[in-house]
C-alpha cells in the first residue's frame, strides 16, 4: 500500500480528490503495481499496472462480442410436462414490448445490453489511440466521462446473477437448463470484475491531459 500525504490549498492539475470522502491529496503516482489509496478511507486513488492499456482493449473487445452473442443465444430453456421452452435475453426484453410493460422493456434491454456495450466502445475509443502512442481522439476526456457516469447502471453482470438465484427458486417446479447466453453473462461478470482491476482512472486522465 502506498498512502498519499493530505496537503494545503495546491495548483489544481497537481491535487487529486477521493471519490468516497473527498479528501484532497496532492498527487504522487506509485511505481508500477503499487497503489496510492486515501488515509481516510483506504479507497485506492491511483494504481498504475503495465500493460494495463493493452488488457482493458481486449477486455472490453471481449465485453462487446459477450453481449451481443448473449442477446441472441438461448440464456435458458424450460422443461415440464414435456413441453419446452428456450428463452434468449432479446425475447425476455421484447416479452414487454406491448401495452404498458414498454417502458419496463426498453430500461431492461438498456441496463443488460446497450448501456454495456456502449461503455465498451466508449473505453475502446478513449484507450487505443494511448495505448498506440497515439494522439488522443477527438472527445475522448467527454467518452471516458460519459463511460465513468455510465458505470453504476451498466447491469448486465446483475441480471446474470439475480437470474441464477431465481432460478435455483423455480429448479423445483420445471427442468431448467441453461443455454449458452448464461454462460457468457457468468464469463462477463469476471470480465467486469477483470477491468475495474486493471483500470487506473487516474492515469487514463493523467495520458489524455498530456
Amino acid at each position: 500500500m502506498h498512502p498519499t500525504t493530505p496537503i494545503p490549498g495546491e495548483d489544481l492539475a497537481d491535487l487529486i480528490a477521493c471519490p468516497k470522502c473527498d479528501a484532497l491529496y496532492k498527487a504522487s503516482e506509485p511505481a508500477s503495481m503499487e497503489r496510492a489509496v486515501c488515509a481516510r478511507c483506504h479507497t485506492v486513488l491511483i494504481a498504475p499496472r503495465k500493460g494495463a492499456g493493452m488488457r482493458l482493449i481486449a477486455v472490453s473487445l471481449t465485453v462487446v462480442i459477450l453481449v451481443v452473442a448473449a442477446t441472441l443465444f438461448p440464456f435458458l430453456t424450460i422443461r415440464i410436462g414435456g413441453a419446452s421452452h428456450s428463452s434468449s435475453v432479446l425475447d425476455a426484453a421484447l416479452s414487454f414490448q406491448g401495452g404498458l410493460f414498454f417502458a419496463l422493456a426498453l430500461a431492461v434491454a438498456a441496463l443488460i445490453v446497450f448501456i454495456p456495450v456502449l461503455r465498451a466502445l466508449l473505453m475502446l475509443y478513449v484507450l487505443v489511440p494511448i495505448v498506440f502512442d497515439r494522439p488522443p481522439a477527438r472527445g475522448a476526456k467527454a467518452a471516458f466521462r460519459m463511460s465513468e457516469d455510465l458505470r453504476p447502471w451498466s447491469m448486465a453482470e446483475i441480471f446474470a446473477i439475480g437470474c441464477a438465484v431465481a432460478l435455483v427458486k423455480v429448479a423445483d417446479l420445471a427442468q431448467v437448463e441453461f443455454g449458452p447466453a448464461f454462460y457468457m453473462f457468468s464469463v462477463l461478470v469476471v470480465l467486469v470484475i477483470v477491468q475495474d482491476s486493471f483500470l487506473c482512472r487516474y492515469s487514463v486522465w493523467k495520458s489524455l491531459e498530456a
